[in-house]
């Protein structure tokens, strides 16, 4: 079966072609970050007008570089939610559209699911049970996976996801947008101790994270410190060595409830190579194996989209004819894949 798969939650336009037996044959990615980067975030009226001019051409590039047609597929994953309503609509109108021209199924794909699902694509895969931290600008929760549906939140962020907090502290900072992977490069530059901020949450029973008053102190910490290059990649340095601390440590604590020996990481923030490293040195110690996906497939990309709708396509999970996102929709709430 062949599959293709279209992101469009928020800025990045993804589009993929997949073949459950060839494994990916093309893989299309439009970044808007040029189009926000004067407004210092996402605006979500430009990011729909932009959807709309790109997802056509990158779809087109994409039977190109797979070398087939759309006769050639069985079917059309799009993201239907969460993310910015406006996005959510470009992606699934054009999805459920050309499903229905070319007379083929549509599947709705949650976004977060594809994230999670996104180490499938390599070649050294987990397999089931795992735990997954799925870390990004949007999103922070930890979830226990029995199999693809069959999830179980145990803990989620109650305010700023980590990866957004590490944009606002970067903004702080007077970092370019998007500010979390320059944060990261600016932390390299840091001297090790000179500030402590709190691993938040981590002193209390549970699984839930907050990172709001982890960057109000690192807002407090900038606002007395001064603003020197230095000064800056200390601060920087810090932020990030608590939200990496804290992560590990939640992370180590739903292992250890759970029982199981396999990590999942994945969102953007995943690609954080401070993060991998501490993951993969606490998951050496327990004896247990931390897989992640290729850095590529850690932000939005149509890749996981094809991916996790040619399981629901499969299974025979397919979208009705009405054209219905969801921005908000919980990943506990999905059907499970027999």
């Amino acid at each position: 079966m062949r599959i293709l798969g279209i992101e469009s939650s928020c800025d990045e336009t993804g589009i993929a072609i997949y073949d459950d037996e060839q494994g990916l044959l093309a893989h299309q990615l439009y970044s808007q970050v040029k189009v926000h980067a004067d407004y210092g975030g996402v605006v979500p009226e430009l990011a729909s007008r932009d959807h709309v001019r790109k997802t056509i051409p990158l779809i087109e590039a994409a039977f190109e570089q797979a070398n087939c047609g759309p006769e050639s597929l069985d079917g059309i994953a799009y993201t239907a939610g969460p993310g910015l309503v406006g996005a959510l609509l470009v992606g699934t109108s054009i999805g459920r559209s050309l499903a229905f021209g070319w007379n083929i199924p549509a599947v709705a794909v949650h976004h977060m699911e594809g994230h999670l699902l996104a180490p499938m694509l390599e070649e050294d895969k987990p397999e089931f049970p795992f735990v997954a931290l799925l870390v990004s600008g949007g999103h922070t929760m930890m979830v226990k996976v029995a199999g693809i549906g069959e999830y179980e939140i145990l803990g989620e962020s109650v305010d700023d996801a980590a990866g957004e907090a590490f944009d606002k502290t970067a903004k702080l900072l007077g970092l370019d947008y998007p500010g979390g992977p320059l944060l990261a490069k600016l932390a390299t530059q840091g001297v090790p101790d000179r500030f402590v901020f709190p691993r938040p949450m981590t002193d209390r029973p549970g699984l839930d994270f907050s990172f709001s008053g982890l960057k109000t102190a690192a807002a407090n910490t900038i606002k007395n410190e001064g603003s020197d290059e230095q000064t800056k990649a200390d601060i920087a340095h810090a932020f990030q060595t608590a939200v990496i601390d804290t992560l590990a440590i939640k992370c180590k604590r739903a292992l250890k409830q759970t029982g199981i020996k396999r990590l999942v990481i994945a969102g953007g923030v995943s690609a954080n190579i401070e993060l991998r490293g501490k993951l993969e040195r606490m998951m050496q110690g327990m004896q247990g194996r931390v897989y992640y996906p290729r850095t590529e497939f850690c932000t939005d990309n149509g890749a996981m989209i094809a991916f996790a709708g040619m399981q629901r396509l499969k299974a025979g999970q397919v979208a009705p004819l009405d054209m219905k996102t969801q921005p908000r929709w919980p990943l506990d709430n999905l059907p499970p894949v027999s």
